[in-house]
């Protein structure tokens, strides 16, 4: 099954980076998967899944319009042979952290984290290797909670996809041993709309809102057009979680696109919350998925905890000048 997925999710990539070069021409729209946005000095860096290469990176000062560096070897932020992986360049964050810039990501279905003195990179590892766990991992998520703590979410490829968290280790060096627990898998109606035997629930983001902990994920294959998004909350970052019923909060019946899911949340620089995700490229291509965000923000419930919202009509292609 990884094996199968791999092979495919390759393939679209390398067709999306072709479709891309001549989509841009039309409508000046970013194709990447899988997204992130990170600010830093009153700049935005984008990266995401694009390239077999390593990372693209996109940086805005407004959120509107994205570019690239004008230099061709600076359009990656972490390139093949610098780091971890030969292949399968998959969902990267990037944090800053003890004044250097980490990228955790997904190479080889496995989980790596390199290490950069600037944000546009070069991420790099002296000697290249992959974060300790058993089995294949993807979807990294580090978080940084106030005691201290640092856990990494990320997804086991175990019968089905499921998020799981294990506490770092202070330098980021490698987990700790014997602290990893399963968070989420693919158990509602709405986030197997297929009835697969392979369940997915993917692509974590987590927060800390009010002293609870918002778990947001993405459920469904990535290629199923009802992929969307939830959320899950937690007195503790190890759960357990609790699902919203609410779920999910973004949608293709929300949006009015398919495939929307698999993102990060980022603030602007007023402090207003956002979500970066991709969606499919159009009713009938998945590949190569277009790079959106939508606004998100907490509304008090009147009884309970407070509920996490999208705002369909904030809805906006991110795009290239």
């Amino acid at each position: 099954m990884t094996g199968l997925r791999n092979k495919i999710q390759t393939a679209f990539i390398a067709a999306g980076m072709a479709c891309s070069i001549s989509s841009l021409a039309q409508q000046p729209a970013i194709f990447l998967a899988d997204p992130t946005i990170f600010k830093d000095h009153g700049m935005f860096y984008l990266y995401g899944t694009g390239s077999n290469q390593g990372f693209p990176v996109y940086t805005s000062t407004d959120l509107k319009t994205w570019k690239q560096p004008q230099d061709s070897t600076r359009r990656l932020a972490l390139k093949r042979g610098q780091a971890f992986g030969d292949h399968g360049f998959w969902a990267p964050q990037v944090v800053h952290y003890r004044g250097s810039y980490y990228m955790a990501y997904t190479a080889e279905e496995h989980i790596a984290i390199a290490k950069a003195a600037s944000p546009a990179g070069p991420f790099k590892q002296d000697t290249p290797f992959a974060l300790s766990g058993t089995g294949k991992q993807i979807d990294p998520f580090l978080f940084f909670d106030d005691n201290g703590k640092i856990y990494l979410y990320h997804v086991k490829l175990q019968n089905g996809n499921r998020i799981f968290v294990v506490e770092m280790k202070p330098d980021l060096s490698d987990i700790i041993p014997g602290t990893e627990k399963e968070c989420i898998a693919g158990t509602e109606t709405w986030e197997n709309t297929a009835n697969a035997t392979w369940p997915v629930a993917e692509g974590p983001t987590v927060l800390k809102h009010k002293n609870r902990y918002y778990l947001i994920y993405s459920a469904n294959d990535f290629r199923n057009k009802d992929y969307a998004v939830g959320y899950a909350t937690a007195a503790s970052p190890t759960g357990p979680w609790k699902k919203y019923t609410g779920n999910p909060i973004i949608s293709r019946q929300m949006l009015g696109h398919n495939g929307t899911g698999h993102g990060d949340v980022f603030t602007d620089k007023r402090g207003n919350m956002y979500y970066v995700l991709h969606t499919h490229r159009s009713d009938t291509l998945v590949s190569p998925r277009a790079t959106a965000m939508v606004h998100l923000q907490f509304k008090p419930a009147k009884e309970g905890e407070d509920i996490l919202e999208a705002d369909a009509a904030s809805f906006a292609w991110l795009r290239v000048e």
